[in-house]
């Protein structure tokens, strides 16, 4: 998932893979993609964020794909998508929000990858925020970002989370829950919900409803079940 205007790497070697061009004075949110990201989980907070380049007035987001490998990866429904950075031997950019979409093997496989949760705790060092939408809360989990913070994840999968993490605080009844800089989402539609939510919370109430408006969400945070942690 390159952007439209991309940037061949400069360095002193030849190589002709591309990077997505980030512009300075923007907020950089990675998505972590592997084979079998969920779709809507990715492409609702991707297409919110993106679209913040079109407001004036605000620090808008850079976008970009993250993943271990410089190959096309497959989401679970089937279409293929090229990642912009490869985490395992690309420099990278400093990472300010990290989003975190389901994927099919997020309760299983995927919590045994060191790499990744490695990569994940180092990147929470510094970010500011770090979102997850649906089982990409297990990932959190796994990584130990969640502990003593409040999370949610996809509702039939909470009681799977709460048996998988005994120790954590894993609301249900609700869309997604802030704790911090932690946002965690039930997914599926409703990543939609956490992304303007974060877009709410950095740009205010009318941003927020001009991002909905251009997708035709209807937006008003207090129709919205979820929680936030003071």
């Amino acid at each position: 998932m390159l952007n439209p205007t991309s940037t061949k790497l400069s360095t002193g070697v030849q190589n002709d893979k591309v990077f997505p061009k980030l512009e300075p004075n923007r907020y950089n949110v990675a998505f972590l993609i592997m084979d079998g990201v969920y779709n809507t989980e990715l492409t609702a907070p991707y297409d919110i964020f993106q679209h913040t380049i079109f407001r004036e007035g605000i620090k808008a987001m850079n976008v970009f794909t993250v993943a271990n490998t410089d190959h096309p990866i497959t989401t679970f429904e089937g279409l293929r998508l090229l990642p912009d950075f490869n985490y395992l031997t690309d420099a990278l950019p400093k990472i300010d929000i990290l989003v975190v979409p389901s994927a099919e093997h997020h309760l299983d496989t995927d919590l045994e990858d060191e790499t990744m949760l490695n990569f994940i705790s180092k990147v929470d060092e510094k970010a500011h925020f770090i979102t997850s939408h649906c089982d990409g809360a297990f990932v959190l989990a796994k990584a130990g970002l969640l502990d003593g913070v409040v999370s949610t994840t996809f509702p039939s999968d909470i009681d799977k989370m709460r048996e998988m993490f005994p120790g954590l605080d894993i609301r249900k009844d609700v869309l997604f829950v802030h704790d911090g800089k932690y946002i965690t989402s039930a997914g599926g539609a409703k990543s939609f919900e956490a992304a303007l939510y974060l877009s709410q919370l950095l740009y205010g109430k009318d941003i927020a409803e001009s991002l909905a408006g251009g997708l035709v969400i209807d937006w008003d945070l207090q129709d919205v079940p979820h929680l936030v942690i003071e």
